[in-house]
């Protein structure tokens, strides 16, 4: 299963290589072609980064609407066996 993330590490070397050979191929020197293909990537990976970051994923736990849950009492407090 391909998502975001897969895709964004696909066009960067895509982004470097197709890029600079069109330009190239279209009448761009080679000294031009480079950095205009490297800020596309460099763009690609800042959006990546910064528009559309990793966020961390928040399980939830199920509410319990047990009555006996919602009680006052914590069964978790040691009883004193005197």
């Amino acid at each position: 299963m391909t998502g975001y993330y897969d895709y964004v590490l696909g066009l960067i070397p895509v982004a470097l290589l197709g890029l600079t050979g069109t330009l190239t191929t279209a009448g761009f020197g080679l000294t031009q072609a480079v950095p205009i293909a490297a800020g596309v990537a460099a763009c690609i990976v800042g959006h990546a980064l910064f528009v559309n970051g990793p966020v961390p994923t928040q399980t939830r736990r199920p509410i319990d609407t047990n009555s006996s849950a919602n009680s006052n009492s914590n069964p978790a407090t040691p009883v004193d066996a005197d």
